[in-house]
């Protein structure tokens, strides 16, 4: 499974990160830190909600991935 993490946005004060998993041709985007995936296709119930622990339980270390993406060197291709 591939996971995607952007860079953290703000909107109306609030920082969040959005997430994409995907496998095969089944995909899952949401945000962190609320941990709710909003958008699916091709992964069951029980799967969605597994993709939601899983957010809640790496947490720390997935905000601060996010954290250390620099949009710019991301847009452009470079790495940082």
């Amino acid at each position: 499974m591939n996971l995607t993490i952007s860079c953290v946005t703000v909107k109306d004060g609030v920082k969040k990160a959005h997430i994409r998993f995907e496998e095969g041709n089944c995909f899952a985007e949401g945000t962190i830190p609320d941990c709710i995936i909003s958008k699916q296709s091709g992964f069951s119930d029980e799967e969605v909600i597994q993709l939601e622990d899983y957010l809640r339980a790496n947490l720390t270390d997935l905000k601060r991935q996010a954290a250390r993406i620099d949009p710019i060197a991301n847009m452009l291709g470079l790495e940082r």
